[in-house]
Order: structure tokens, then sequence, then C-alpha cells
């Protein structure tokens, strides 16, 4: 089947968080919202299908997992990165965040601290604060125009520093974003290894956020953190969910994979990850088994507005320049040559340009003077919204 990127369809009076909240987030209507990870194409037809056919039986109660919707994501597991997990590995959540905040909450007491590389997706600020925890930052290395993990500043957080126990005996996990939001990295397997050695030989678990896993631009390739090694396996979590790359995160469902039975216990204990939404599974399994069809046209479809993204900056508006874009759909933006402070820079955004991103103090450190930008539209609408940014910036140098 031929599905149509290009086609603009209205998602305005459907409840839809990302087009009918514009008035209210952005203070105009006339704003093209850019910001939350949610793509303005329909989904593939075999889950519209399979959501219609489950919704024709007028029963819609209480829902388990049945075993063909664990064996979707087994199976999807092997074919896409000969990964083999097994069934009772798996758990499901209503979504990544509350995982990852479940994980948190059983792997810690209060006080205990958890590293998060910044700048990443600020969701996770609260999933440590509010588990009573403490944020200790292994902020990302932004070196020629790209971005790069510390692994010395990440091994210094576990070592005593000025004579006080500085994380050495605290930290608990680390919540690994692959690939990472906002700044669009896909870290190789050599990374991974790094990471895995220095937090799991301090003794600590890896929280491994792989919800855009399947989301990849050409010439990159996803590696399950657990998948690489027995001893990665047994001290991690990972947090996949078919939401993102079928744009299903309405239907609030993901898959948890603790390979570890003490991981796993402890995970479901926290009682945050009960209650599976009934239309939720029946995509995923829908999805894992007949959507790759699908897939492969947006993939190629989001690599020509990214090409078409990148081209358009470098010519037409260099003084903002893209960070190149291995994996998700969001483009973080470099804005600092507009000489902005980032309050100046949200307004002009949201006032001048009439576009609506994700500011980037909201990531972090490392993210002033930064906006993240969703690119997950028809081209039509992309180019309209460049078109806006491109004018705001020309009447910016006339000013």
């Amino acid at each position: 089947m031929k599905y149509d990127f290009d086609q603009v369809i209205s998602r305005k009076n459907t409840n839809c968080a990302k087009w009918d909240a514009v008035k209210t987030i952005f203070g105009s209507e006339d704003v093209i919202p850019m910001w939350v990870a949610d793509m303005d194409f329909p989904t593939a037809q075999p889950i519209v299908d399979a959501l219609k056919n489950r919704a024709e039986h007028p029963f819609y109660g209480y829902t388990q997992a049945g075993p063909g919707v664990v064996k979707a994501v087994v199976d999807r597991m092997k074919r896409k990165y000969n990964w083999k997990i097994k069934p009772e590995w798996v758990v499901f959540s209503p979504g990544v965040v509350t995982a990852i905040s479940a994980a948190i909450k059983s792997l810690t007491h209060t006080g205990d601290e958890i590293i998060l590389q910044e700048p990443v997706y600020y969701p996770f600020f609260s999933c440590v604060k509010n588990n009573g925890c403490q944020i200790i930052t292994n902020q990302l290395k932004f070196k020629d125009n790209q971005y790069e993990m510390d692994f010395a500043d990440l091994e210094s957080k576990f070592k005593p520093q000025g004579g006080m126990h500085f994380g050495s005996s605290r930290i608990r996990a680390i919540v690994l974003c692959n690939p990472h939001n906002p700044v669009g990295r896909v870290w190789g397997q050599e990374d991974l290894i790094k990471l895995g050695k220095i937090v799991i030989g301090n003794g600590a678990t890896v929280i491994s956020d792989e919800i855009h896993c399947e989301l990849l631009m050409k010439g990159y390739q996803h590696t399950p953190f657990a998948s690489i090694s027995k001893e990665f396996e047994q001290n991690s979590i990972v947090c996949m969910a078919p939401s993102k790359t079928f744009n299903l995160a309405g239907l609030s469902t993901s898959s948890i994979i603790i390979p570890n039975k003490k991981l796993r216990d402890g995970f479901q204990e926290t009682g945050m990850t009960h209650g599976i939404n009934l239309f939720g599974v029946t995509a995923l399994e829908a999805a894992y088994r007949y959507g790759d069809e699908w897939l492969e046209q947006l993939l190629d479809y989001l690599q020509g507005n990214l090409d078409f993204t990148m081209k358009y900056f470098k010519e037409k508006i260099p003084r903002i320049k893209p960070v190149p874009l291995q994996g998700t759909y969001l483009l973080w933006l470099d804005c600092r040559g507009l000489g902005m402070t980032d309050k100046a820079l949200s307004s002009f955004m949201k006032e001048k340009a009439k576009v609506g991103f994700d500011d980037g103090v909201m990531f972090g450190l490392g993210g002033s003077g930064f906006e993240r930008m969703n690119i997950a539209c028809p081209r039509p609408i992309l180019r309209e919204a460049l078109q806006r940014i491109e004018i705001a910036v020309n009447n910016l140098k006339k000013g």
C-alpha cells in the first residue's frame, strides 16, 4: 500500500494536545505547533483496521497482554536487533515516562542519586525529583557540531571529590536516552559499552529509554543496551514502545524489558504500571506484525524532510545551525547565532516567527540558546514553518 505523507489533514477539534492547545501554550491560534513528539501523519492502515475490528466487540473491560501481544514484542526484538528475549522479561506500562519513574522508585531510597546526561528529555527531571532523589548531571559535550558522552566526567561522579563522597555511594542508576532526545544522537555500541562498564562496574543500574529506537536516519543502526552482554542484560531496564514509531502516543502502551527477575519484581511491586490500555495492546500487536510497510515509507519521508530542512537552514537561515540528526524526528537547533537571551529567543519564535518549539533551556544544562523542532509533518507545513522563520530572521536583521 502506498501512503501519502504529503497530505495535510486537520487534527483540530479532536482533543489533540498538539493542535487544540496551541493558544493555551503559545498564546496565539496562528502558531504552527512543532514541539511535542507527535507526528502529523495517520498511522498504518493495518493498525487502524485492527482497532476498528476490536472496537466492534462491545466489551471494553480490564485488559491483559495476552500471549500474542507478548510474542509480538519478542519476535520484533529478534527480527530487528537479533536480540533473543524471553516472554517473561516483558512487562507492560502505560508509558515510558511512567516506567522510568517506576524503575527509579524500585531502585532507590529518598536522597539517592540518579545520573542524567543533559541536555535531555525534561520529564526525566521530575521522574527523579518526584521519587525523592537527587539529579547528578553528566553533561554531554558539544564538539564540532556533534554531541559526545563525557566518560571522564561520568567516571568521576562515582569517585570521592574534595574530601567528600560526592555520589560515590548513593548513585543508583543512570537514565540513558538512545536515540538521545533532544540532540538526535544514536549512541554506537562502543559508547554503550564504555557507559555500561562505568555504571555497572560501580554497582548502578542502566535505565535505558529506547522509545525512538526505530526512528533512524539513513546509515544508522540501533543497539538495545541490554543486548550487548549478559552482564548488561542483568543490570538494565529497557523501555520501548510503538508510540513514537507508529504515532500511537494516545493509546498509552509501552513494553518494558527486564531480564533480571529481582529488578523485574521490584519494578512491578511499585504498583505504578498497573492498567493496560485495551486498544493500546491491540495497536502494539498490529504495529509490530504488520506495520513495517508503512514504517519504511515513513522513514524515507522523514529523511526527505530532514534533507529539505538542513538545506533550507544552510542556504536561507544560516544564523540558525541544526545539529545533524541521526535518530528521532526532533531537530536540535543551535540558535545562538541570533544573539538572543533564552527568554527573547522563546518570544521571537512564538510571536515573530509564529512557530511553536520546545525551548532548549527546558532540557537542562547545555540547552541554552537552542530550540527543539519536530519535523514529522507534511512537507507543505514544514515549508511554511521554515518560511516564517526565514522572514522573521530577515526582519530581525533589518531592525
